[in-house]
């Protein structure tokens, strides 16, 4: 059996959370701040792109 993606739950998390808040980023910073902790913590497939992008959290809402 394979093993499970150690950060896909976080990944379905920010994909529900999107969903729920019309795609509004501002409204999931905590669920994304945890998947941000686990891609530093782990090697996650989820992470792919992830990684390398910046937080969002001081950039302005324009």
């Amino acid at each position: 059996m394979p093993q499970k993606d150690p950060c896909q739950k976080q990944a379905c998390a920010i994909q529900h959370c999107l969903q729920a808040n019309k795609y509004v980023e501002s409204m999931c910073q905590d669920v994304i701040r945890d998947m941000r902790r686990c891609c530093e913590a782990r090697n996650s497939i989820c992470c792919s792109g992830f990684k390398d992008s910046k937080p969002t959290e001081n950039q302005s809402n324009t």
